[in-house]
């Protein structure tokens, strides 16, 4: 396929080429149960004396690179660890509150790995690998047990067993969690384990450091060019593998519940150097933020979805009924979600829940500034359970919600509306977490692996800490023991080229010297994509989007201005590089939602839904994940399908009714 669209800069090529099909050569095959157990059985082994030898580079400390990092200085690689963050403990996954999921089914109410294979499959409505999916249930098992033998505080009954609660897409108890800070403590517990490494000498950690490119020779990845961010030195680091763990790329729509520097530009520069990204359209909605409350914010909060196991959602019956919600009488509330989905209720899946918030609001019925807000409401909680039981569970919640609206939750309901979350699409790994570029593996949020269309509520925890110290350890030995490789130079004619490139963009930014900020940019593309890329898309829309990116790409090239130096701790320069790489992936990732003609999991096309207003999927045409091959900035990327087998489960039209 390919085609020209005309725009007021002229024609600007929107098309796309179709490439060979994918295939994942590492997945085994045979029976689903011991598929991973046979894979590590057969994976290569470097014996411990050998290890040493080899240096791996491992870019972030969220959950992911954390655990990964400690699991692999802990078995005696040399590992040189990064993060932009002024301490591996400040990563993102820090915000994550609810929970994490595992199937070790301590309720007895029947839980299982298959139920929790099922689930995921099912909640990411049929898009994800059935091998990796299944192997993400079984190793479920074993984070828990690594977590409390680190002292994770997870919340206990008063028998003192584990207390599990419920997350949306499923009807069981699997969801372990700490109060509402269920990612700040399993961050700390895979940080003490990282620092352990640090102080032992395996690992050699560089805070307040950004991975500008990914250097690759003879085909293989073998280091990266970094910005130190305090002095502004660029520097070139060698090693015998590459591992990002580097988060998604959720603030391409610039509000979002991501920190505000989280950034796509380590995913972003390893596409350019020949790593597929794949299914970028696959973006999360998440249906329980707090409103935006004007212009001026630069970023949204969250609040955990382990608060739907006991609010109930409603908005009025009557459109335009702006009454205060203690003046609207039980028979005039509309307890939607429970009248849509009774089977499911309050925890249906998030682009579920968020796309029917939508849809009542677009009717007039939002709630709050603007109509744009449902009421999460927990009267009926506290009436149940009484205060002091609903502020045991929730309190911190609570508290964090009361300071930034100056609301009294357990005097008025929560306003709460969706919101840019968690981002699917990352790039394509096969089973072994390799991506397209032997030598660089891709863990967490930062491939598109384990998810498909809809990631379901606590299982980004899950994923990370199994990539980190369960699945990339083995594989990644797997690579190296094959590999043969020869020392890296940092002298190198590629490693000079990826020095030169990285120093050049920064030069290149500085000399602009415009008269727009960076943030004007990315204000101005991210209303763009929420506007025709967020919870609802079509081609109008699409085409709309495709046509103004390259415009606002060539504006920003013209006009940014960056004050300051390169060499020196520069804030402004810091974001207008991550900016300039925003602006050439939304491209990508409207493309993407434009070729995807049919609805699936958070990625819905307005065309193609059910009479009851629900994702339509076309199983005929796109049962694949869509992986693309970089071809050059403006140039139309190759698509390459790798085509998705359903042995273990049927394809069906999802229902939460």
């Amino acid at each position: 396929m390919s085609e020209i669209i005309t725009n007021g800069a002229g024609t600007a090529p929107i098309g796309y080429t179709v490439g060979e099909d994918l295939v994942d050569r590492a997945a085994p095959d045979g029976p689903i149960e011991t598929r991973w157990t046979r894979r590590k059985f057969a994976a290569k082994l470097v014996n411990p004396a050998n290890r040493r030898k080899h240096r791996i580079i491992v870019v972030g400390t969220g959950l992911a690179g954390a655990s990964a990092g400690a699991t692999l200085g802990e078995q005696g690689y040399k590992v040189i660890q990064f993060c932009y963050q002024d301490s591996p403990r400040r990563a993102h996954s820090i915000a994550a509150q609810g929970g994490i999921n595992a199937a070790k089914n301590y309720r007895n109410d029947g839980d299982s790995v298959r139920r929790l294979f099922y689930d995921t499959i099912k909640g990411g409505d049929f898009r994800a690998r059935e091998s990796n999916v299944h192997r993400l249930a079984e190793v479920s098992v074993q984070i828990i047990d690594q977590c409390v033998a680190q002292g994770v505080p997870f919340a206990r009954e008063y028998s003192g067993l584990l207390d599990t609660r419920s997350f949306g897409g499923v009807q069981v108890q699997r969801t372990f969690y700490a109060r509402g800070q269920t990612g700040q403590q399993l961050l700390l517990g895979a940080y003490q384990a990282l620092s352990r490494q640090i102080d032992a000498g395996n690992v050699e950690m560089h805070p307040r450091t950004e991975m500008l490119d990914l250097i690759v020779i003879d085909g293989r990845a073998r280091g990266i060019i970094a910005r130190d961010l305090v002095t502004g030195k660029v520097s070139t680091y060698m090693a015998d593998a590459v591992v990002l763990a580097t988060g998604g790329y959720g603030n391409v729509f610039y509000l979002s519940t991501n920190a505000k520097n989280s950034n796509a530009s380590a995913i972003w520069r390893a596409c350019k150097r020949g790593a597929y990204m794949a299914n970028p359209c696959y973006t999360q909605i998440h249906p329980t933020c707090i409103p935006r409350s004007g212009d001026h914010q630069s970023k949204l909060t969250l609040m955990s979805e382990s608060l739907r196991n006991d609010g109930r959602i409603w908005v009025p019956k009557k459109a335009g009924d702006t009454r205060p919600p203690d003046q609207i009488p039980e028979h005039e509330r509309d307890y939607y979600l429970e009248r849509i989905y009774p089977s499911f209720g309050n925890l249906v899946p998030r682009d579920i829940a968020s796309r029917a918030a939508k849809n009542v609001c677009d009717e007039g019925r939002g709630v709050g500034p603007g109509g744009l807000g449902v009421y999460l409401d927990f009267a009926d909680a506290i009436r149940r359970m009484g205060e002091d039981k609903v502020r045991e569970k929730y309190g911190n919640l609570f508290e964090m919600y009361e300071r930034i609206t100056g609301e009294n939750p357990y005097k008025v309901p929560m306003r709460i509306y969706p919101a840019i979350h968690y981002t699917m699409g990352g790039l394509w790994v096969d089973y072994d977490l390799q991506s397209t570029v032997p030598g660089l593996f891709v863990i967490g949020e930062a491939n598109f692996s384990d998810h498909g269309a809809n990631r379901l509520g606590a299982s980004a925890l899950m994923q990370g800490l199994a990539d980190g110290y369960f699945v990339l350890p083995p594989v990644i030995g797997n690579y190296l023991a094959q590999a043969k490789l020869v020392p890296a130079d940092v002298d190198s004619p590629e490693a000079r080229e990826a020095y030169d490139r990285s120093t050049e963009r920064l030069e290149r930014l500085l000399a602009v010297n415009g008269d727009r900020t960076p943030d004007s940019f990315h204000r101005e593309l991210g209303q763009l994509l929420w506007d025709y890329c967020g919870m609802a898309r079509n081609e109008a829309g699409l085409r709309k989007a495709l046509a103004r990116i390259p415009e606002l790409r060539e504006e920003f090239w013209q006009r940014v201005k960056v004050p300051g130096t390169g060499a020196e701790l520069n804030q402004s320069l810091e974001k207008a590089n991550r900016i300039s790489d925003f602006l050439e992936f939304a491209e990508l990732l409207c493309l993407d939602a434009l070729h995807r003609a049919e609805s699936c999991g958070g990625h819905f096309r307005e065309e193609s839904q059910t009479p009851d207003g629900e994702a339509l999927r076309d199983d005929e045409n796109f049962a694949y994940a869509a992986a693309w091959e970089f071809t050059g900035v403006g140039s139309p990327p190759v698509l390459h399908r790798e085509q998705l087998k359903f042995e273990e489960v049927h394809l069906a039209q999802r229902s939460y009714a």
